[in-house]
């Protein structure tokens, strides 16, 4: 597993150990971003079931200014850190042990809002269209921002999920990407 593109590029990053994860593949992932960007000016990311960071860091290594990483692994969270550390990103990053409800709820005390999110929760526990509700109800993603989400191949998540819209799906194999865009007007 490595950084695919951007300042990091070719960088080694390591797994989570055990098999409590499921890394995104190099491939899968390049395929992600250049459906949604490929590169970014600035931003701000959230990468709420982070596992090894890959996501975020590919995200940070394209451009996006800061990404906060949440899981609730102990290994994956010792993971993260050593991964930011490896890609020198340590002042663009927060991360935070925490389940997905919890980190949610803080991220609303925050009033953090995101450009993008990626969710890339367990497949046998998909929550994803609760979890993406709970976004636009708190308003967590900013107009015009994009929500990737990763899922086994077998789930067919709705057209529309609160004022999120399905703006592509690709299937790789036994994995799906579904990107959703918030187009309302804040």
């Amino acid at each position: 597993m490595r950084v695919v593109s951007g300042i990091c590029k070719g960088r080694a990053l390591k797994s989570v150990p055990g098999n409590t994860t499921r890394p995104t593949t190099d491939k899968v992932k390049e395929a992600m971003f250049n459906m949604i960007g490929p590169y970014f000016d600035g931003g701000m990311g959230l990468d709420l079931f982070a596992g090894s960071g890959g996501l975020g860091l590919e995200a940070l290594s394209r451009g996006l200014e800061k990404v906060i990483f949440i899981d609730r692994e102990v290994k994956a969270i010792q993971t993260i850190h050593e991964n930011i550390k490896a890609c020198h990103f340590e002042e663009k990053t927060e991360v935070f042990r925490n389940d997905a409800d919890r980190a949610l709820k803080a991220l609303i005390k925050r009033e953090i809002k995101f450009d993008f999110i990626f969710l890339d929760p367990p497949y046998k526990k998909q929550q994803l269209v609760s979890l993406m509700q709970k976004i636009d109800e708190h308003s967590l993603l900013h107009n015009n921002g994009i929500i990737l989400c990763e899922h086994s191949h077998d789930v067919d998540l709705p057209q529309e999920v609160g004022r999120f819209s399905l703006i592509r799906h690709e299937k790789y194999g036994i994995i799906a990407v579904s990107i959703y865009s918030n187009e309302s007007v804040e």
